[in-house]
């Protein structure tokens, strides 16, 4: 039995996104009848987001799914202040030339979740810097500044955590939770945005926004926001020790990205599939009943439509098939990410630790540490002396030479001109 009238409230607390809202039952009634604009902002810090996006994309995906209009803001303007919550320091201050680049580069990540367009729910994309870089700053406090009191921003678990463990917040980044109140506020003028959703750590910030929109133009606006993403052992998504799990394969490669969801812990596999698959609730239920060795397949699933959603149907196949002939057949599939280096290098040999330096981009010391204790594989064959020279004598049939990092990490040598 449905629990709301609204098929998004239905899907998305079914799916585990919902954390908290405010007004839910005027919501409910609102989304049962029209189409809810809705927006999350995502800011410009690096030239791809990662998988810790990837939540609040699946978000704003099931909103279109479900008949209403998505709204991606992009963050030109507040990625020049810093987002304070959930950092313990200020972020580094990026150029208005470097937001820019990343900001074209994250750009094209959403098309792949969205449809874009002019029908009423058409994803659109817009970018606050638009309207921020031509603030007036006494006007503008004259105008807002008397909706907010210190009292209340003090309160907000962004700064309060901030000032219990003793790290200095600056008043740039006190800032910015004003400035995204205020981005609710002029999307809600220039596209009749009803709604801003992020993660539960944005509460306060989504809280102000609304208290806005009510103070100043008289509107009820809403916020919901969804739950911190941690895998079952308390991991942040998003990142592994051997860095972060971008969404764009110029970072990472379409084939890494899969085994990262290949290698999910067995207690999330059903969480995962709801969060971030578009499967079934019957379909994830049968899957993740799924135990021990079985599981193993519930986890294949999970990888082939994380990757075919983020990749491309034929990025996940050969992903799966290349997995398939490493890990099952015991083969040097030639779909394996590759590290390319000059035939003159090998020819006259390279030390197996600092080979496996360069093609796994790991210290020098954790790489002798990684042999010493027989982690790594030449060829599908453990060796143990770091200094063994890895040469053209070692290239296999293909004319490769096949690297591990225990069962997992795979990289091929490739030689080049």
């Amino acid at each position: 039995m449905n629990e709301y009238t609204s098929d998004f409230l239905n899907e998305i607390t079914r799916r585990g996104f919902f954390n908290q809202c405010t007004d839910i039952e005027a919501l409910d009634q609102k989304a049962s009848r029209q189409i809810i604009p809705a927006y999350i902002g995502f800011d410009c810090t690096a030239e791809s987001l990662h998988v810790g996006s990837l939540l609040p994309i699946m978000l704003l995906r099931w909103l279109q799914r479900t008949g209403h209009k998505p709204i991606v803001l992009m963050g030109g303007g507040t990625t020049k202040v810093g987002d304070p919550s959930g950092k313990d320091e200020s972020r580094p201050l990026l150029t208005d030339e470097l937001i820019n680049k990343n900001l074209e580069s994250i750009k094209k990540i959403f098309s792949k979740y969205l449809k874009f367009g002019n029908a009423p729910t058409d994803a659109i994309m817009v970018n606050n810097d638009d309207w921020l870089k031509n603030l007036d700053y006494i006007d503008f406090l004259r105008e807002y500044g008397p909706h907010f009191t210190i009292n209340r921003m003090l309160a907000f678990d962004s700064v309060k955590l901030r000032l219990e463990r003793e790290q200095p917040l600056t008043f740039l980044e006190f800032n910015y939770m004003i400035l995204q109140a205020y981005d609710f506020l002029e999307l809600s003028r220039r596209s009749n945005c009803m709604m801003q959703m992020g993660g539960s750590d944005q509460w306060g910030n989504i809280i102000n926004g609304v208290e806005l929109g009510r103070r100043t133009d008289g509107k009820q606006l809403f916020g919901l926001t969804t739950p911190l993403m941690t895998t079952s052992s308390g991991a942040k998504m998003g990142k592994t020790a051997e860095g972060a799990i971008w969404l764009d394969n110029k970072l990472l490669p379409a084939y890494d990205f899969w085994q990262y969801w290949r290698n999910t812990e067995d207690e999330d596999i059903g969480k995962f599939l709801r969060l971030f698959t578009e499967l079934s609730i019957k379909e994830i239920e049968s899957l993740e009943k799924l135990k021990g060795a079985d599981a193993n397949e519930a986890k294949k699933v999970l990888a082939n439509e994380v990757t075919k959603l983020c990749h491309g149907q034929d990025a996940a196949t050969l992903s799966a098939k290349t997995a398939m002939e490493t890990f099952e057949g015991f083969g040097t599939s030639q779909d394996l990410p590759a590290f390319k280096i000059h035939k003159n290098k090998l020819k006259s040999g390279i030390p197996a630790f600092e080979l496996f330096k360069l093609a796994f981009d790991i210290s020098g010391g954790e790489a002798r540490r990684l042999i010493k204790g027989k982690g790594g594989k030449v060829n599908d064959s453990i060796i143990d002396d770091e200094l063994k020279m890895i040469s053209n004598h070692d290239l296999a049939d293909d004319r490769v030479i096949k690297l591990s990092i225990g069962k997992k990490r795979h990289m091929l040598i490739r030689p080049i001109d």
